[in-house]
């Protein structure tokens, strides 16, 4: 299973609770969008993970910048997905930064809004914050193998699916 997350925004721990914390001890690979705020919540989340890719975000501190990429390609089941915080051009860099790295789909986080949209060219996966929503439903997504693509769903920390998706 591959857990998707962003936006943490901690000073000392990464405020993994209920079905969040269960997917991440769970899963294959977890991947964040940035926003961990302070080099020991990344420290955490590398604990926590058994596999981690993350980028950096707009409020991450010199620390983590100096440990992760701004934008990185990661792959599973199949499919390959560009990530990354934010883009200044919206929807439309998000697209052109997948093309530029021959990627399925989109992840990226900033909003603290959890969406999946695949009216684009290329789908794109928020998963929101699980930590800190904003006025925005708290959640992470989940996805799993199935049928030659991946199978998702943007769950709530109280384990709630509210919204099913699929990426070929």
């Amino acid at each position: 299973m591959l857990v998707v997350l962003s936006d943490t925004h901690s000073t000392d721990g990464p405020k993994l609770r209920g079905r969040t914390r269960e997917a991440v001890e769970e899963a294959d690979l977890v991947v964040h969008a940035g926003d961990f705020y302070r080099e020991p919540v990344l420290d955490a989340f590398e604990r926590a993970a058994g596999s981690l890719r993350a980028v950096f975000g707009n409020n991450d501190g010199a620390a983590i910048r100096d440990r992760l990429p701004e934008v990185r390609t990661v792959e599973f089941g199949g499919v390959r997905f560009a990530v990354t915080h934010r883009h200044r051009s919206g929807d439309t860099g998000l697209v052109m930064l997948a093309r530029g790295r021959d990627a399925d789909a989109v992840v990226c986080g900033h909003s603290h809004r959890p969406r999946f949209d695949d009216s684009p060219a290329v789908p794109i996966l928020n998963p929101g914050s699980h930590a800190q929503p904003r006025g925005n439903r708290p959640a992470h997504a989940e996805l799993e193998s199935a049928d030659g693509g991946l199978d998702g769903r943007l769950v709530t920390p109280g384990g709630e699916t509210f919204e099913r998706f699929r990426i070929d």
